[in-house]
């Protein structure tokens, strides 16, 4: 077998651990949605016992708030022993480990950096998101995000060995330059604390509504039912802003140095700095989008919804960057690999 052969078997591997591991962590996401309904059941049942009425309190709010946000910050040794999640992480572990050997496999057999087309560019961009979403576990348990990681991770993944695979073929000479490892490689790494960032707004967003049905179910008999109960163990909605926030803005800094390396790098290429090509125009718009966001929201109190609504615009942007205008837009970066 070659590398390249060693590598497409390890990818698919790889895949096939992702998926058990976006099943487990599916799994435990159900039986905290479980725990939730039997703890509210429980108190529903307690203030029914003594005529204090049976809804949720302003109190039970801020309490289940409070305690979200310290499981949130918990250190490992000390966070809840949800099973399935804890076999996630190590499903999910196990599975990057088969990503890198897929992703080092592919530059062997090429003889040089695995990103130099729509299929070595997802394999390393995917790669990139795991390894984020692992280190960032050792600070805060966003255990909760494994579903849409893996899930997310599968889909591209899957559909980027399916649909964009290609030999190993010799670097166009524009390709040649040591910014190919430098400029697409920090992209890469943008482009993975974007994903974290979208990953936390979509919950986010959930997390909010669930919060104004609760709020409006204050003072009345019955607690709410969600349609996603496991949200009730989850940070607030503000709280979970806040680290989307955060992400988005370390991914700004390095798509910041993406667009500065790409203009230097298309001024040895080509002879200028800037030419309106396509890729050229959908980097400094995600940059603006980006831009607005972090700006929006620090100084002109854009927080909530509307926050977690420009975040992920923010990164269907940067699929839409490197998917559709790599694949079907002609220009100096037509680098999909694909005929």
């Amino acid at each position: 077998m070659s590398f390249d052969d060693i590598s497409v078997l390890l990818l698919w591997t790889a895949i096939a651990i992702y998926t058990l591991g976006f099943l487990a962590f599916t799994v435990d996401l159900a039986r905290r949605s479980e725990l939730a309904i039997k703890a509210q059941d429980a108190k529903t049942q307690a203030r029914t016992l003594v005529a204090a009425g049976g809804g949720q309190t302003i109190e039970d709010i801020r309490a289940e708030e409070a305690a979200a946000k310290v499981a949130l910050e918990a250190a490992p040794s000390q966070r809840g022993r949800y099973l399935f999640a804890r076999l996630g992480v190590v499903l999910t572990t196990i599975a990057f480990l088969f990503h890198v050997g897929a992703d080092v496999t592919r530059g062997i057999a090429a003889g040089r950096v695995p990103w130099s087309n729509n299929y070595e560019f997802a394999l390393t961009g995917t790669m990139l998101v795991v390894m984020v979403f692992l280190t960032v576990l050792v600070k805060y348990d966003l255990r909760f995000l494994g579903a849409f990681i893996n899930g997310l991770i599968v889909v591209l993944l899957g559909g980027a060995a399916l649909a964009y695979y290609v030999e190993v073929v010799p670097l166009s000479d524009p390709l040649k330059s040591v910014w190919l490892v430098i400029h697409v490689f920090v992209a890469s790494l943008a482009s993975a604390f974007y994903a974290l960032a979208f990953a936390l707004s979509v919950v986010q967003l959930l997390q909010s509504r669930r919060e104004r049905i609760a709020l409006a179910a204050v003072g009345t008999d019955a607690a709410p039912r969600t349609r996603l109960p496991f949200l009730r163990t989850l940070p607030s909605a503000e709280v979970l802003e806040s680290l989307a926030y955060r992400f988005a803005i370390i991914g700004f800094v390095l798509w910041t140095f993406t667009l500065i390396a790409g203009a230097i790098w298309a001024n040895d290429a080509w002879g200028r700095y800037w030419g309106f090509d396509t890729k050229e125009v959908w980097t400094f718009v995600i940059w603006v989008v980006y831009a607005g966001y972090i700006h929006a929201r620090a100084t002109r109190g854009w927080r909530g919804t509307r926050s977690a609504w420009l975040s992920i615009v923010g990164f269907t942007a940067v699929l839409f960057n490197f998917t559709i205008v790599n694949q079907f837009f002609q220009g100096l970066h037509s680098y999909s690999g694909l005929s």
